[in-house]
């Protein structure tokens, strides 16, 4: 048996060391290189400091619609949730036995909501939102939560600027980056 054992050992090192001698010299060629203006067309990620939110604007009584005929069927009435996560409320109860994490109570900053907003909503047709949608729907959902006034314009120099209630509940890891 030890014998067969030591046959079996070294039957495998021999396999490894003709599969080895057989792989290609040169990598795969998949694909082009890409280059640093295409990686910007799809890098729409949105820091906290608001850099790169683009043009256009939206109030939350502008959202109100949005928010009625996109956002509604999910999210329920105001934001309250059912089958989708429920939106508003929560504030102040994060350091109980039941903390209520919504956009309003949990999210650090306003500029996460729009990202958010604009990349995955509505679940059904994401990336379908114009700009000002995208905005109005962030003002409504703000307002909702009573930490904006309903007729605030959010745009790209407003929103960056709202002080969500728990943006100093978190430790942020974004590297600076310098608004456009």
């Amino acid at each position: 048996m030890f014998t067969s054992r030591r046959i079996v050992i070294a039957a495998g090192a021999a396999s490894l060391v003709a599969c080895a001698a057989q792989a290609p010299s040169r990598q795969p060629a998949f694909g082009a290189a890409v280059s640093a203006e295409e990686i910007a067309r799809w890098d729409i990620s949105i820091p906290p400091s608001g850099a790169g939110l683009p043009a256009g604007s939206g109030t939350a009584k502008q959202g109100a619609a949005v928010y009625g005929a996109k956002c509604l069927a999910c999210h329920g009435e105001k934001g309250a949730g059912k089958p989708a996560d429920v939106l508003v409320g929560g504030i102040g109860s994060l350091a109980t036995a039941r903390p209520v994490r919504t956009v309003g109570s949990y999210w650090p900053y306003a500029t996460t909501l729009f990202d958010y907003v604009r990349r995955a909503m509505p679940i059904t047709n994401p990336l379908s939102l114009t700009d000002d949608e995208v905005y109005a729907v962030s003002a409504y959902v703000l307002f909702l939560n009573g930490i904006v006034a309903e007729d605030a314009v959010m745009n790209a120099q407003t929103l960056p600027q709202v002080k969500m209630p728990n943006r100093d509940g978190f430790v942020s890891d974004w590297a600076p980056r310098s608004r456009n």
